[in-house]
């Protein structure tokens, strides 16, 4: 029976929310394995100009089991 586990994160860029987006699945890729689903819960600018695109994502993964 597969368990999949899910982690916000927030991703941030100058450029534009799918940039944003895709700095969020960039640093999950690096950190995280089997990947299964990336959903953007929110989008936004931040930043005292407005300049700062910002993505809150939620991440799914699968469970993998430790071996003893």
């Amino acid at each position: 029976m597969a368990v999949t586990k899910i982690i916000e994160l927030v991703g941030s860029s100058t450029t534009s929310s799918d940039d944003a987006i895709q700095a969020a699945l960039a640093e999950a890729r690096a950190t995280l394995r089997n990947i299964k689903a990336l959903d953007v819960v929110s989008v936004g600018l931040r930043g005292e100009n407005l300049d700062e695109w910002r993505a809150h994502v939620r991440v799914s993964f699968l469970i993998e089991r430790v071996s003893e």
